[in-house]
Parts: C-alpha cells; structure tokens; sequence
C-alpha cells in the first residue's frame, strides 16, 4: 500500500504536530514494512529530529517541484503528484486535505486535532479563526474518515459540524518515545547543573499564552510549600508580560524558573526530576505534555473542562482551572505525602500504557484498511 501523508508539520516542526506527525509515521513503516510511506511538504527544515526521521526506513519525502507555487502547492497542486505517485489513501495529519481530493478516487483520512477556534474564539485572530474554521470544515465534511485524538474532540465534530458520529474514529495520540526511556542519574545530574534546577520543583511545559493558564498556577504558587520552586518550560506570547508581571507583585521572583529553546533531549531529564507536573489549561484537543508527565513517572494535577481527564487518568488530580485555591490544596498534598505520589506514579504509568504507540499504529492502519475496503 502507497500511502501519502500532509507532512507540512513532520517536515518542519520540532514541536507539537510535528512530534504527532513523526511518531505515528515512524511507528507505522517499523511495524508494516510491506507499506510505502510518502511524507508530501512544502520544504524541510534542517534539524537533528528531522534527518532522523527521515532516515527511517520506508519514508520518502516529496517536496514541490520548481513549478509549483509552495503556498498553494499542499491545498491544490499535490493532487497530480499523489495520482503520479500512485497514492491509494492521504491522511491529512492536521487538520486539513487537499481541496478536490475525492475527485482523484484516493481515498482520505484527516486527523482533526481539536476546535479550540470555535469553542474559545476570543484566543484566536478574526482572519486566523476564518482560515482554521474553513479549512477544517471542509475536510471534515468531504474526508472518507476523521480520526478525532479524543473523545473530546469528537464530540465537538458532531455538535458545531454535525458530522455524523459513524464517520468518527477516535484514535488517541502518544508522545516521543525519549519520554519512555529512564535517563541515567549522570544526565540528569549533568541537566541540573545545566539549568541550575532546585532538588524540588513543580513543572509545567507549554506556551505561554492565555488558553494554557499559566496564571493560575502562579497565583496558587504563593501558597504552596516554599521550598519547593516552579519551572516553566515553553516559547513567550505577550501573555507572559502579565505572567511576569503578577510574579512580580506576589514577590515570587526567586521561585520561578523559565526555560525557552532548550535542545529536545533535555526535555525527558527534566521531566523525570520533577515533583509534580501541573497543566492547568482552560481548554486542549488532548494534552500530550500529559502523557509525557505519566511516562515520565511524576504525578499530574491537570484542569477540568476539556479532554484532560482522558489523557490523565482516573488517577491524576483534576481541578477548576478558575480555582487557585484548590490548586494550591492540592499541590500541597501531593508535595507532603510520599504515599500518594508513589501511588499516583504507579497509576499513572499504568494508565499510560493505552497510548503506547504500537499500539495506536495498529489501530490507525486498520483505519486505513476499512476505508480502503469500502465500496
């Protein structure tokens, strides 16, 4: 089977979509061989994940040819090149398909990652929210298969698309398999000094942006054990001025760590030193930082209101992400009781295990087989 893929984000994030987008790829040339995997970008950013990935063998990239116009090419002008490929099925991995594609006789699948745009407008620009809103719909309504990343995001098809629930496959994300790997007590120690971390702290990964709600967790950081610090890990939006600035106000400055562009390696190391990870975002389509935190072996106190709970697990903590009160309770509890965070830690390794990416490559390739079945 010769099966193209939207690799716009594989080839050029190192975050994200792009994490999403190489793991599933890799995991399903490693496990059917037999399967020819074509990654369709507008060009290729030069990086160490990158190159690996696309090493792997079985993966193609196809890139435009010098008569394609780039910006156009992966909405209209891949089309010809998928048939000369001989392409039987295109799984659009964010998002969007190519406009027409049913008309190619390929069959196409898209992975619709959340509707955040729709359910919380005001985070997003008015012309950002038209071009998210119309691209998504279309491939949603014209697709063969939508593969939602969560219960969540399914149920936010069939109410703002009214996409018919049978048309809907939920197949959830995993993470970067660093995150599954114990790093050696020399790295970590190695990363420590690196980024002079406190032998205690609370972690969150994520932009700083307002969805992601980063307040919250400053405003209950005042009330939570002193010696214990807040490291932050993720890329600036304005809304960190007003971060910093109530950091400011609350006297907290010598208790918060910020680390922006760090190497991808380091990411694991600091994950497995933390205390707790906490991710009180007002709305996600899953929450990979979730998984990452639970294969990482730490405890998580997440947000309510989303598709949190379903990355977590019965046995992470869940609060109002409008609470910092009952963030800080239950912080504290976790921080003072080494029973509760073994247990948590043991649960949620547990837990995790549904997302292992093995096992979500195979349900993805009997995704495709369905649809190329149906007549």
């Amino acid at each position: 089977m010769r099966i193209g893929f939207d690799g716009k984000r594989a080839a050029n994030n190192l975050t994200g979509l792009g994490n999403y987008s190489r793991s599933l790829i890799v995991q399903l040339a490693k496990l059917f061989p037999d399967n020819q995997y074509f990654v369709y970008a507008p060009k290729q950013k030069k990086s160490k994940q990158i190159d690996t990935f696309l090493n792997t063998d079985g993966i193609e990239l196809k890139l435009p040819n010098k008569n394609s116009l780039s910006l156009i090419w992966r909405s209209f002008g891949i089309k010809s090149q998928l048939k000369k490929d001989n392409i039987v099925l295109y799984h659009g991995l964010s998002n969007e398909i190519p406009f027409g594609i049913q008309s190619t006789g390929i069959k196409s699948i898209v992975s619709i990652h959340d509707l955040i745009f729709l359910r919380y407008p005001n985070y997003y620009k008015a012309i950002d929210r038209f071009i998210y809103n119309f691209k998504t719909r279309y491939a949603a309504k014209n697709c063969d298969c939508i593969v939602a990343i969560s219960q969540k995001t399914k149920q936010d098809l069939i109410e703002f698309y009214n996409i018919k629930e049978e048309k809907i496959k939920v197949i959830y994300q995993s993470c970067d398999e660093a995150f599954k790997q114990n790093q050696s007590q020399e790295f970590k120690d190695s990363i420590k000094a690196k980024y002079t971390l406190p032998d205690k702290y609370v972690l969150n990964v994520g932009t700083i942006e307002p969805r992601k709600n980063l307040l919250l967790l400053i405003n209950a950081l005042k009330d939570i054990d002193p010696t214990c610090k807040l490291v932050v890990v993720g890329r600036n939006q304005p809304y960190a001025d007003q971060v910093r600035a109530q950091i400011k106000s609350l006297n907290l400055s010598d208790r918060v760590i910020f680390l922006k562009d760090l190497p991808f390696i380091d990411l694991p190391a600091i994950y497995q030193m933390a205390s707790v990870f906490v991710y009180p975002s007002f709305y996600e389509g899953f929450g990979i930082p979730v998984i990452e935190a639970l294969y990482s072996g730490i405890p998580v106190v997440a947000a309510k209101g989303s598709c949190l709970e379903e990355a977590g697990g019965p046995e992470s903590v869940y609060i109002d992400p409008n609470d910092s009160s009952a963030l800080a309770k239950a912080l504290n509890g976790i921080l003072s009781d080494s029973i509760l965070q073994n247990k948590m830690k043991i649960a949620g390794l547990k837990y995790v295990q549904k997302f292992d990416s093995d096992l979500l490559a195979q349900q993805m390739i009997a995704c495709y087989y369905a649809q190329l079945n149906k007549k």
